[in-house]
């Protein structure tokens, strides 16, 4: 068995952020442009503040790669702070003699009071720096690069927004694939892709763009719901056999770890708490000789396990938490009652937050894969899964007596 794993370093104005990722095979060959294409996805959508306008976000690999290829080592990425060139005596490692105005009001919504109440902090700072969602720019890249590794195993991993600021933009696409019903899934993930906002029916983003428009004048901000889908894939990754086995589990830990949301759902998530069971389940049918399931309610994970059909899930954004116009906050220099302080922010960012929502899911995936599949190079670890994925139609029929018809 391999186990891959990241951790990331670094802060939101700091010089630069870190991702070292351990446990990858030898001799996946890296596609750099691709990687910096995701930054640039993670960085576009429209409602975007005004940090977006000074990084331009590129991958710099200094470790663990070696002419285009994987050498088996750990590999160790900086994604540099461009901004860094206005905060270096703020953020500076060394001590300075510069007298730093240190923040004391907290933001609702945020990290900063938690923070500084549980790591004995005496300025808010800290707690900015590292909880920002700049973090997740060098998890884009852990997850572009699991995304080159899960193509060797036929599995890509796309999204969509479905609403922002309770106005819809990809209509019912959600539940249609819920249901197996036919659509232009290419076309549509094209338009996603095209679209300001990644939503499926442009004549639909005008008004969504008038919500964002409405926020911003009223100095406040809007959250949102998105989808993430994984096609490709096989049965049998992930377990039943113990909790932290269980693939539909990791996988809502990974959207959940994202900076702002609030749920997720694994295929028809809370519709499954309404609906009878009849109505829920997906019954299993022979269709071109193999077993499939009719409908796509479970989200291709049935007891914590894949099934070979897409895997379905959506999540829900909470609107960011620095506001234009500041809700009632805690001066805690005089412990008195006072508006939190502004900070530079986003109006929205739902569309970035599912293109994060794809990486996540993508490492996580390759996690499980590589689990189950992984080898010390890419050579044997195709080959593992090769012969796995030969073996199942065969195996279910030689151990339950079954003939071809």
């Amino acid at each position: 068995m391999s186990q891959i794993r990241y951790l990331t370093a670094g802060e939101s104005h700091g010089q630069s952020l870190v991702v070292i990722i351990e446990g990858f095979p030898a001799n996946l060959k890296i596609d750099f442009q691709q990687i910096n294409k995701e930054l640039a996805r993670r960085q576009s959508g429209y409602g975007r503040g005004g940090r977006m306008k000074i990084e331009t976000d590129k991958a710099e690999f200094i470790a663990g790669v070696r002419f285009g290829k994987t050498t088996g080592a750990p590999i160790a990425v900086l994604v540099k702070n461009k901004d860094w060139e206005n905060w270096g005596t703020k953020m500076s490692v060394q001590a300075v003699e510069e007298a730093i105005e240190k923040i004391v009001i907290p933001r609702p919504g945020h990290a900063d009071l938690v923070g500084v109440t549980k790591y004995d902090l005496d300025d808010i700072r800290n707690s900015i720096e590292r909880s920002s969602a700049r973090e997740t720019a060098v998890r884009v890249v852990a997850g572009a690069i699991a995304k080159q590794l899960l193509k060797q195993y036929g599995v890509e991993i796309f999204s969509f927004v479905e609403s922002i600021g309770g106005v819809e933009g990809s209509g019912d696409l959600y539940q249609k694939l819920l249901n197996k019903e036919e659509v232009d899934f290419k076309n549509l993930m094209d338009l996603a892709e095209a679209s300001e906002l990644r939503v499926t029916e442009p004549e639909l983003e005008t008004h969504l763009k008038e919500k964002i428009r409405e926020a911003k004048k009223d100095g406040n901000t809007l959250g949102g719901t998105f989808a993430v889908i994984a096609k490709g894939l096989i049965t049998g990754v992930g377990s039943f056999v113990h909790y932290d086995k269980k693939l539909d589990a990791a996988l809502s830990h990974s959207i959940m770890s994202i900076n702002a949301v609030k749920g997720v759902e694994v295929g028809a998530g809370f519709a499954t708490a309404i609906n009878p069971g009849s109505e829920v389940h997906d019954e299993i049918i022979i269709s071109n000789g193999s077993i499939i399931r009719k409908t796509n309610r479970a989200g291709g994970i049935e007891g914590g396990t894949s099934n070979g059909e897409d895997i379905l899930l959506r999540a829900a954004m909470k609107p960011i938490a620095t506001l234009m116009m500041p809700l009632k906050s805690v001066d805690l220099s005089t412990f008195t009652e006072i508006d939190a302080r502004r900070e530079r922010s986003d109006f929205t960012a739902v569309p970035a937050c599912a293109v994060i929502g794809e990486s996540v899911v993508a490492w996580t995936l390759a996690e499980f894969y590589s689990a189950k599949f992984g080898g010390d190079s890419i050579k044997e670890t195709v080959e593992n899964f090769r012969n796995y994925k030969n073996s199942i139609h065969s195996g279910l029929r030689k151990n339950f007596g079954s003939h071809e018809s």
